[in-house]
């Protein structure tokens, strides 16, 4: 590996470090506050009724499927964690830097809730606060993973690669979003 292949693999892991941290500390900031001054209060309109913050606790998963599987979730999630630390060394990719970064601090803001909060042991339920009417009330992480997950589908479909490599269109793609 050459040093400006391996400085420009070090800029795109700083990247995914940088996006996973913002995304992490959002999400733990917007959660805090949540369950702070809203918790056990009155659903707080922002757009009519058809957007609300109204703090739930999920020890489920996507639309409070799966209950009584928490500890499930909790294993999902670490291995998710896991997996993108494993990928993060072959990451030569501005997009996928993104990508990954979002899912990472999406699910490491879920795996925080449920490590420590109510009742613990691994089954700790998540917070939850952005309800959309007749969809889902959802938190800052599940967002997060939501479009990283959306954008790691859209990539894979391009054939862009981790490494930066693969479809000529997924190599030019990558270079005008590092411009």
């Amino acid at each position: 590996m050459g040093g400006e292949e391996g400085s420009g693999g070090r800029r795109r892991l700083l990247l995914l470090l940088l996006v996973a941290g913002a995304v992490y500390a959002l999400d733990l900031v917007s959660k805090l506050i949540a369950v702070t001054k809203l918790e056990n209060h009155a659903p707080v309109p922002v757009i009519g009724d058809w957007l609300e913050i109204r703090v739930l606790r999920n020890s489920g998963a996507a639309f409070g499927l799966g209950g009584a599987m928490t500890l499930v979730f909790t294993l999902i999630a670490a291995a998710v964690v896991v997996t993108i630390i494993r990928l993060a060394r072959k990451l030569r990719s501005i997009p996928w830097a993104i990508a990954l970064g979002l899912l990472l601090g999406g699910a490491l803001g879920n795996l925080t809730d449920r490590l420590f909060r109510a009742p613990g042991g691994l089954q700790g339920a998540v917070v939850d606060f952005i309800s959309v009417r007749d969809f889902s009330v959802m938190n800052l992480a599940d967002w997060a993973i939501v479009c990283g997950g959306t954008l790691i589908v859209f990539f894979s479909f391009r054939g862009w690669e981790l490494s930066g490599g693969g479809a000529v269109a997924g190599r030019a793609g990558a270079e005008a979003v590092g411009s």
